[in-house]
């Protein structure tokens, strides 16, 4: 193994973003370097440093001082995973790079039967796609539930349980960063450049250590963050809604006005009245909360903020 900046090529980048992974890194890297140390091709690894709180930079700075093919990034703060991601990919050298997590729930021993398939030039992307065996049940239906919507409102197909743990060509790679904009969502950018995919899929692996930082309050604001990040669907919604009710007000109206002309009765108490208003301001103040969405999403790309800001590079 060489590091990336004397070697005239890269084989294979190993891209890894981290967020307070002291417990699992070691064994991380004893493992990934085990697993590919028979392949005899300049590989570099890179460790990205999501603003961790604990000692992961402490861990990587000893990293690279012992492997010159360890090479880092490390956040002022943390950005999330999808900045993370895209740091160490704008890094990447490598002619093939995988992706994986550091807390050993996406197997490195697959890594290599990924690059078997790959290697024979006629997939551009191999994708190590989990079961959710022993996954909560409520977890696993909603989501579920999450990429059927989002593949209907974004008229991509988005297959459930393609996530991030993947190898990818350069052709691949350089695709996915040409996509510049501020608001991304990597799980709808996979599918949307297209190439040639394969899926492999592997058991559901526990975390070697610590507890995952992905709530059940944050994986549903991620995926309101997608639908509104990669789907204007929302916004025919809002109009249809907006629409439909219109004429069911005209309707009333018109029913209205034939009862007390034709039959003598009279409208109906303020029940009705305040059900109705009820009704309407739910349905006006969600449209409103829509559109505001999508207005947040458009100022945050219209201020051209960088991704992320690096504290430290090595």
């Amino acid at each position: 193994m060489c590091p990336a900046k004397t070697c005239e090529s890269v084989y294979l980048s190993v891209v890894v973003p981290c967020f307070n992974e002291e417990a699992s890194l070691p064994l991380f890297y004893e493992e990934i370097v085990k697993i590919l140390s028979p392949l005899n091709q300049p590989i570099e690894f890179i460790f990205v440093d999501d603003g961790s709180e604990d000692k992961t930079l402490e861990i990587l700075k000893q990293l690279a001082n012992q492997d010159n093919s360890v090479h880092y990034i490390s956040f002022s703060r943390n950005f999330g995973k999808e900045a993370a991601m895209l740091a160490g990919l704008q890094m990447a050298h490598g002619k093939y790079t995988v992706m994986l997590d550091a807390d050993l729930q996406h197997p490195p021993l697959l890594v290599p039967e990924m690059l078997k398939e790959i290697t024979n030039e006629e997939y551009d992307c191999i994708v190590a796609k989990r079961n959710r065996s022993g996954d909560p049940l409520l977890r696993t239906f909603f989501a579920k539930r999450f990429y059927t919507i989002i593949s209907i409102l974004a008229g991509t197909k988005i297959p459930d349980g393609g996530g991030d743990f993947r190898l990818m060509t350069s052709t691949y790679t350089k695709a996915i960063l040409n996509l510049e904009e501020r608001n991304r969502f990597s799980k709808g950018i996979y599918p949307w450049i297209g190439f040639k995919v394969k899926y492999i899929e592997y058991e559901n692996i526990k975390r070697v250590a610590g507890n995952t930082k992905w709530s059940f309050f944050k994986l549903f604001s991620y995926s309101l963050d997608g639908i509104t990040a990669f789907s204007t669907q929302l916004l025919s919604f809002a109009a249809i809604t907006g629409i439909i009710s219109f004429f069911i007000s005209i309707i009333m109206f018109i029913m209205l006005i034939i009862r007390k002309l034709f039959f003598d009765v009279s409208v109906d108490g303020w029940t009705t009245i305040v059900c109705l208003i009820v009704f309407l301001s739910g349905i006006i103040l969600l449209s409103i909360g829509i559109l505001g969405q999508y207005m947040a999403k458009m100022y945050t790309e219209i201020k051209r903020r960088p991704h992320f800001i690096v504290r430290e590079v090595r």
